[in-house]
């Protein structure tokens, strides 16, 4: 097995081992740490149903190497956004709003939005769009999804 490496995942310090360093993030939290609110998708970084917050910033973790990452860097999942009881303000709109259908692609529209809104926190439609335009939905909830932005961002 290779060398542990160090990580602040959802603000607790945790240590993976991987033979390979290229593993990407994602598998990494689902099959080491148990964390499945990030999604497999496309594998390429398109849909962003895989995104989390590294340092604040939305990334796509089936694209991000293991070895790319620092433990001084902290990596935000689903899980660690909000919880159920107190869950984060963009958490709490989606489900105000019934965004989700089928829910596999929530938790990237979460993700992004969460972070669109700590850079930007009244944004109009058409940066809420642009923000999105990366995260792929099929089930086409986007005006639910679109409202439960305007929520948060009314909420914060």
């Amino acid at each position: 097995m290779g060398q542990p490496v160090s990580l602040d995942v959802n603000g607790r310090a945790v240590s993976v081992r991987s033979d390979d360093p290229e593993v990407p993030l994602l598998y990494v939290l689902r099959n080491d740490l148990d964390l499945h609110g990030p999604r497999f998708g496309c594998g390429l970084g398109q849909c962003g149903a895989c995104t989390v917050h590294v340092d604040g910033v939305a990334v796509r973790s089936c694209t991000t190497p293991l070895s790319s990452l620092r433990p001084d860097q902290k990596i935000v999942t689903l899980e660690g956004l909000g919880s159920a009881d107190r869950p984060h303000p963009v958490q709490a709109a989606f489900i105000a709003e019934q965004a989700a259908q089928c829910g596999y692609c929530i938790n990237g529209m979460i993700m992004q939005s969460a972070a669109l809104l700590a850079r930007s926190p009244n944004p109009d439609d058409a940066a809420i769009k642009r923000e999105l335009a990366g995260n792929l939905c099929r089930c086409g909830t986007h005006s639910r999804i679109l409202r439960a932005v305007k929520r948060a961002a009314a909420s914060l």
